[in-house]
């Protein structure tokens, strides 16, 4: 493979230039939007739940769950329309659609007017609009940037999903606890809003591929997806890794969330504040990613990152609200576990988006979500139940164990052996779709 200073980008630029491409900067900022306002929104709707409605453990489960069900519901067949259509498009639209969703959230909300069934509703809206962009900026990214520049592209958009997957959360909480559930449902809208105008100023034309002739029946792209990811052995043990630290973790934050605030006596501030460090170790992780990888090896790389960050939540049960010590610990918990998460990402990603060819780029993306993620919505019911059945300490104790399942997976698979350079991939970099 050339060096990355004697490739060229499309525009004739030297890949290194990645910062100076305005579309990469217009999806990088558009993601980094869209991330904030999904995960913000994640919380702001079970926060208005139980300090509103006074929701009961159940309840709240079943609300993250009812979010999470289009990831279960859609994703194979978004992942086979996105590999026909130009993400840019879906990418827009889905903004759209989750702008006016929390902002009829936010209206309703300020009038009174806001119950559990209409957040239901809201929930499932935001969550099946989220499974349409969030495979739609995978599969963009490739079509956008040269196959040397993935690591360092993947790099910041995972910087940004990550540091927004729990820094989003955290911004939620300290909206709810500072001003309402109601601001916070628009906050969350306005993030949408910035992303709709930053993806809409991508000028690159984006090829169509099957659009003429007779294009393969949608099952059938769908099945080619799932036999393209089984078939490989590193897709398929990110698969089975993914889908055990997703059903843990689901299961594990629904109770963290209760217990924060009724085991621990944290305000929303402190819980946003404890919740926020995942992002600095979020922006850490980004940077080693960039690193450690082409130095100790990509599957060395995944199994330490993913043993320390999950393994950072074992920590938690044993602390108590009345100890000086416990919010400090809290925040090097969600520190460690931004750190580790990010680094597996970020490889993950690029080792995903390196061996996958560009027409198979959508699919495998959604193949992979909908095996690694489907079940948390089930994680998300196991967790609401066994808090109210074993109490939250012990289930909280229960749920961070089962995180640590996705780093035994990688250790005794393929995937750990993977080397310091990535693994060739089975089409060229910007090949026609198949």
């Amino acid at each position: 493979m050339p060096s990355a200073s004697s490739v060229q980008s499309d525009s004739g630029r030297p890949a290194h230039s990645l910062w100076r491409d305005s579309d990469f900067r217009s999806l990088w900022i558009g993601q980094t939007a869209s991330q904030l306002g999904e995960h913000t929104s994640l919380l702001v709707l079970p926060l208005f739940a139980v300090l509103t409605l006074d929701a009961s453990a159940g309840q709240v489960g079943v609300l993250r769950a009812v979010g999470q069900a289009p990831i279960l519901l859609l994703t194979l067949f978004v992942g086979a329309w996105v590999d026909r259509w130009r993400t840019r498009t879906a990418m827009v639209l889905t903004d759209v659609g989750r702008t006016l969703a929390l902002g009829a959230v936010a209206v309703a909300g300020l009038f009174g007017c806001l119950g559990l069934p209409a957040l239901l509703v809201v929930a499932f809206a935001v969550g099946a609009l989220s499974v349409f962009f969030d495979v739609a900026y995978q599969a963009s990214l490739v079509r956008l940037v040269k196959r040397d520049q993935l690591v360092r592209a993947n790099s910041a958009l995972e910087g940004s999903r990550s540091a927004a997957q729990i820094g989003g959360p955290a911004l939620g909480g300290a909206l709810v606890s500072v001003l309402s559930a109601p601001i916070a449902a628009a906050s969350s809208a306005l993030f949408f809003a910035l992303s709709f105008l930053s993806v809409r100023r991508i000028r690159r034309t984006e090829s169509i591929p099957e659009r003429s002739g007779h294009p393969p029946h949608l099952g059938r792209r769908i099945r080619e997806g799932l036999r393209f990811v089984v078939s490989d052995s590193s897709l398929r043990t990110v698969c089975l890794a993914s889908a055990a630290f997703q059903f843990s973790f689901t299961a594990m934050m629904t109770v963290y969330l209760l217990f924060l605030p009724r085991e621990l006596h944290l305000s929303g501030t402190a819980i946003g504040l404890v919740l926020a460090a995942t992002g600095p170790g979020a922006l850490l992780g980004s940077v080693l990613a960039a690193r450690l990888p082409s130095r100790f090896g990509h599957g060395a790389v995944l199994v330490s990152a993913a043993a320390l960050g999950d393994g950072a939540f074992l920590w938690v049960p044993a602390l108590h609200g009345t100890s000086a010590a416990t919010v400090p610990v809290l925040l090097v918990v969600s520190f460690v576990f931004g750190t580790g998460g990010q680094l597996v990402n970020v490889t993950v990603m690029a080792v995903r988006q390196a061996v996958t060819p560009d027409g198979m780029q959508g699919r495998a993306a959604a193949t992979i979500t909908f095996v690694g993620m489907g079940l948390t919505p089930l994680g998300s019911l196991l967790g609401g139940f066994l808090a109210g059945e074993w109490g939250l300490r012990s289930s909280l104790l229960v749920t961070a164990a089962g995180m640590m399942l996705s780093p035994v997976v990688m250790a005794l698979s393929p995937l750990a052996r993977l080397g310091r350079a990535l693994p060739a991939g089975t089409g060229p970099a910007h090949s026609p779709s198949p």
